[in-house]
């Protein structure tokens, strides 16, 4: 799934010698059991530099928190998309991420003529459009604004997850925010799935109850 990409970077990183303005292209979520998957986005403005920006999963979650006013705030344009377990569970969640990270870029008050999207995949035409765009693996750690668009999705999720879990109570969101623990799968064992659940996921799923059989002795 890599049409509509470009090789103009293949050779260089160097922001500084990429078309503007680009927007970095982010998700957070995509391997949890519970809540939805987001996307962010992000055009940076290179007057307003943001120092600290990494790999969300890099930083502590007191340095995204701080750093997470300061994207928007400094930000040429930000977004940020989300898809719902319901749409998850009907359409899979590789497009369902792929919708969220559509969602993000619509949010954004300026047009990028470029995508650098974090991963190896591109998000087809018939959801974006004919916009190019660029994928990097290890984005996050490379490009700054897949650094903020990665902090900006993570850091709604995760006070996303937390507000969840006062709604949901009993499986524990605002610890695990979602991901696959033994204590959140313990959860759904004991109290069954909630609809924040991926129902279409494994460890989400009910086993098939055992059928009797007959025996013939």
């Amino acid at each position: 799934m890599k049409q509509n990409t470009l090789t103009l970077f293949s050779a260089s990183l160097d922001e500084a010698d990429w078309p503007t303005p680009f927007a970095g292209i982010d998700e957070a979520g995509r391997g949890c059991l519970a809540g939805p998957v987001v996307a962010g986005a992000c055009i940076l403005d290179p007057s307003n530099p943001i120092e600290g920006l990494t790999d969300s999963k890099k930083l502590t979650e007191k340095r995204r928190q701080a750093l997470y006013p300061q994207i928007k705030e400094k930000a040429l344009a930000w977004g940020i998309g989300v898809a719902w377990p319901n749409e998850i569970d009907r359409i899979n969640i590789l497009q369902s991420t792929f919708h969220a990270m559509h969602r993000a870029v619509k949010c954004l008050q300026v047009s990028p003529v470029l995508l650098a999207i974090d991963g190896n995949a591109t998000i087809p035409k018939e959801i974006v459009g004919t916009i190019d765009q660029q994928c990097i693996v290890k984005g996050d750690l490379k490009i700054q604004a897949i650094s903020a668009a990665s902090i900006l999705a993570k850091t709604f999720r995760d006070n996303l997850m937390v507000k969840l879990d006062k709604r949901y109570s009993g499986y524990g969101f605002a610890g695990h925010k979602g991901y696959g623990t033994k204590e959140h799968i313990a959860a759904i064992a004991a109290n069954g799935p909630c609809k924040m659940h991926r129902l279409t996921f494994a460890k989400v799923k009910p086993e098939p109850a055992k059928q009797e059989q007959n025996s013939l002795w």
